[in-house]
């Protein structure tokens, strides 16, 4: 069996297991234990060579009260294939948008293809973080459909398939019903060149400034009154970075274990809105300005004569995380990974830095203080801060992914040779000693995801031996060792 270099693993199938690790639904469901109607967006999906897509879509009536699904697709600019020409850089896709009725014995359906060229005159696109935006607004009858995007790079031939679902509800009907919530975000920083923009992730990059959440109410009866109560809660949840590889086990009963705390939250905005005589199709929308860091949901509930609670809810959960998730390009989003490197007192006076110019000063002075050569020590931090974000796309959950156990080894050991996992088990190996204890890394899943608790929590099975692996580790990125060595 050979080594896998690549940033893909190599994965053994073993029982209990359906779908790859990282693969995680597109629309997880969570929270209350009666009502599964919580949205999460679209997991990050990173794949060498492949387009990066992630999308959104949901069920919506236009204002003359025509059913149909706003389908929303972004694709990271540098991961597409780049001709240049006249210094201006092209880059050609086919995006197939498909809907399909999840009624068996239904005809509901349809199949749209678009040829779309990407360009820009900044050679920096081949490398951005940046997003394209794909928008398609598609008539359908009332329903319940499985919404495909495929995303394919015409230069390389890679395509890309991320699915999700979406419901029309039955505007006919004399019962009340809600949407889904649509997550909106704003960059007034650009304000000249976009306005709100769908946010396809559970992610919300700390850059947009002021968020939007938007869902219609259908009511039929102009004498049934309804009131409709918004509320946005924070939880409590587990933020710092992953504990040295020789570090105690956390206990079942800290935050660490359990990741995040559904049981306890704190209210942070509440409003209602009471609606009469209006009748039809009704469009809310609630905005705010972004709040700090953090895990939270945004709540809808309908109260009123006759309505029931447990199915009038529905809600939409997000994260907020660093400026430019998951990429890393301001000082503190370079500095802050830096804790795997660091001497915790020395990590410490960093991060008290408040002024970027000097953040970026002290951070290339790391750098090159340790590595020595200046061509080398730009090569490493190169190679360390790629890892860092692919593991915020691989291993992201309720905090950023560099901040995970899997991350950590990920960043400082690169991707593991081979896989091998069962329910609530991982093993990364190093080498073709499955049972080198130097060499291999046992992680164990807290919860077994499910639509109460979507995440992926892994946490490493640390060993005191691992004391002086994690510090040759360390010496091999600081000396620059780490280009030529693989563990």
């Amino acid at each position: 069996m050979s080594k896998n270099k690549d940033n893909t693993f190599r994965v053994r199938k073993l029982t209990f297991i359906t779908g790859l690790l990282f693969l995680a639904p597109f629309l997880f469901n969570c929270g209350r234990s009666y009502n599964p109607d919580i949205t999460r967006g679209s997991t990050y999906l990173f794949q060498t060579g492949h387009p990066e897509v992630r999308i959104a879509a949901i069920g919506l009536f236009d204002q003359k009260g025509n059913p149909g699904i706003n389908v929303t697709a972004d694709i990271v600019y540098g991961s597409l294939i780049y001709k240049e020409e006249d210094k201006k850089y092209t880059a050609n896709i086919n995006i197939t948008l498909q809907i399909v009725s999840q009624k068996k014995d239904s005809s509901l359906g349809t199949t749209r293809n678009y040829d779309l060229t990407v360009q820009k005159d900044n050679k920096e696109i081949i490398h951005s973080g940046e997003v394209f935006t794909f928008q398609k607004r598609i008539p359908i009858k009332p329903g319940k459909y499985n919404v495909t995007v495929a995303v394919t790079d015409k230069s390389s031939k890679k395509q890309t398939v991320r699915s999700t679902h979406a419901e029309i509800p039955n505007p006919k009907s004399t019962e009340v019903s809600l949407t889904n919530v649509l997550l909106l975000a704003r960059n007034f920083d650009n304000q000249q060149k976009h306005g709100y923009l769908p946010v396809t992730t559970y992610d919300v990059p700390g850059k947009l400034d002021s968020l939007k959440f938007e869902f219609q109410v259908t009511k039929k009866d102009p004498n049934k009154h309804l009131d409709v109560d918004m509320k946005l809660v924070r939880f409590k949840s587990d933020t710092m970075p992953a504990r040295e590889m020789f570090a105690p086990n956390p206990s079942p009963s800290t935050l660490p274990y359990r990741g995040i705390d559904y049981r306890d939250e704190t209210v942070v905005q509440t409003q209602k809105r009471v609606l009469r005589s209006e009748t039809g199709n009704i469009l809310i929308q609630y905005q705010t300005v972004r709040p700090k860091r953090g895990n939270y949901r945004f709540e809808v509930n309908l109260k009123g004569a006759g309505i029931d609670e447990k199915k009038d809810f529905k809600a939409r959960d997000f994260s907020v995380k660093s400026k430019n998730y998951p990429n890393v390009r301001t000082p503190r989003e370079l500095a802050e990974p830096l804790y795997y490197l660091m001497k915790k007192k020395n990590y410490k006076k960093l991060m008290a830095i408040k002024n970027p110019d000097s953040l970026k000063q002290a951070i290339d002075a790391f750098w090159y203080n340790n590595v020595g050569s200046l061509q080398k020590a730009k090569k490493v931090l190169q190679l360390y801060y790629q890892r860092v974000e692919q593991a915020n796309k691989q291993f992201s959950n309720y905090k950023e992914g560099w901040k995970t156990d899997p991350g950590m080894i990920y960043i400082l050991f690169g991707p593991p040779w081979y896989v091998e996992r069962s329910l609530d088990h991982m093993q990364w190996t190093y080498g073709y000693d499955r049972y080198d204890p130097l060499r291999n890394f046992e992680f164990i899943e807290t919860k077994i995801p499910s639509k109460y608790y979507p995440y992926h929590n892994y946490i490493l099975q640390r060993q005191n031996y691992y004391f002086n692996v994690n510090y040759q580790k360390i010496q091999d990125w600081l000396s620059g060792y780490v280009l030529t060595h693989d563990l």
